[in-house]
């Protein structure tokens, strides 16, 4: 069976495509029944020669037909809520313990991730920048804090099925762990301006021997304005 699914990289991807799935085929199922009473109905019930119509009123029997359905499917609603609570609550609600954390911000029209460099802190000098390349461990859970710069923007990495929207002047906290090497995709799910084709960036997991070596090669080698600049000539054709 084709698989339409990203890459499964982060340790709870493969819950929300469970999730997803799961309405999938209860909303598929639903509207394949619902297709075929139609389809029934119109040929049960077609334009007959010297048949005339009547009008039926919704009481009675009849009214089965919107009381039984809106049961069940609320029923359904009932089910699937409960079923995925328990992801909801382990993704966004329970914040495990992170062995790491960075620091992600999005401008118009770029994604800047600051790492606390041997001190531990941010906003020391010797924290790492990279500019819209994430570096992540593989089987670390890591902590992630949302900033923007200017808009609204939205942190998205479909191969973690990761999506978060960024609001201005609010910190946005929220985790992963990355499980599989590789080289992803990142993105803005939010269109931000002129620009906003611009943000597609990159999520790069390595090992653990391979992280630190690859965040000190990257560390520092453009600076945000440079890189705007960039975006902004890119985007006005210069």
């Amino acid at each position: 069976m084709w698989d339409y699914f990203p890459a499964v990289a982060s340790s709870y991807a493969g819950d929300i495509d469970d999730a997803i799935k799961l309405v999938t085929y209860i909303v598929g199922g639903w509207a394949a029944l619902a297709y075929l009473i139609f389809f029934y109905f119109l040929f049960r019930y077609r334009r007959r020669e010297g048949v005339r119509s009547q009008y039926v009123p919704g009481t009675g029997k009849a009214a089965l037909w919107v009381i039984l359905p809106v049961f069940v499917i609320a029923v359904f609603d009932f089910g699937i809520d409960i079923i995925n609570h328990r992801i909801w609550t382990d993704i966004k609600i329970n914040m495990p313990e992170t062995t790491q954390t960075v620091r992600v911000t999005a401008r118009q029209w770029l994604w800047q991730f600051t790492y606390p460099g041997p001190d531990g802190k941010f906003d020391t000098p010797d924290d790492i920048n990279t500019m819209n390349t994430l570096h992540a461990k593989l089987g670390a859970k890591t902590k992630f804090e949302l900033r923007s710069a200017d808009v609204l923007h939205s942190f998205s990495i479909p191969a973690f099925r990761l999506k978060q929207d960024i609001i201005p002047g609010r910190v946005i906290t929220g985790w992963f762990e990355a499980i599989k090497e590789g080289n992803y995709d990142l993105q803005c799910a939010e269109i931000c301006g002129l620009g906003h084709t611009n943000m597609g960036a990159r999520a790069i997991v390595h090992s653990a021997e391979n992280f630190e070596k690859a965040l000190t090669a990257a560390a520092n080698m453009e600076k945000p304005d440079q890189v705007a600049a960039a975006n902004m000539g890119s985007v006005f054709g210069n």
